[in-house]
C-alpha cells in the first residue's frame, strides 16, 4: 500500500501533470490512500473519495457524487455553493 499526504504541495502546474501521471500509471497495481487538496488530482486519482471537515467525515461515494454533495459544497463554499 502506498501512503501519500499531499503530493502535489509545492508542484507547479507541470510537475504535479507528472506526478498524477505516474501516480495513474501504478495505480493498478498497487494500492493508494491520497490525501490531497489539489481537486484536479482527486478527481483523476481517485476511485472513492471521503471528505472531512475538522476530523469528521462528511461524505463518502465517487468524485462525481462528492462535488455535488450539499454538505461538501456549505463547507467548502459556503454560500457560494
Amino acid at each position: 500500500m502506498l501512503l501519500l499526504d499531499e503530493p502535489m504541495a509545492g508542484l507547479g502546474h507541470d510537475e504535479s501533470r507528472a506526478m498524477i501521471a505516474l501516480l495513474r500509471e501504478i495505480k493498478p497495481a498497487v494500492a493508494m490512500l491520497l490525501i490531497e487538496h489539489d481537486m484536479e488530482a482527486v478527481a483523476e486519482l481517485a476511485d472513492r473519495v471521503t471528505v472531512l471537515v475538522a476530523g469528521h467525515a462528511i461524505a463518502s461515494g465517487s468524485y462525481a457524487t462528492i462535488r455535488t454533495d450539499p454538505r461538501v459544497r456549505e463547507a467548502y463554499l459556503g454560500d457560494e455553493g
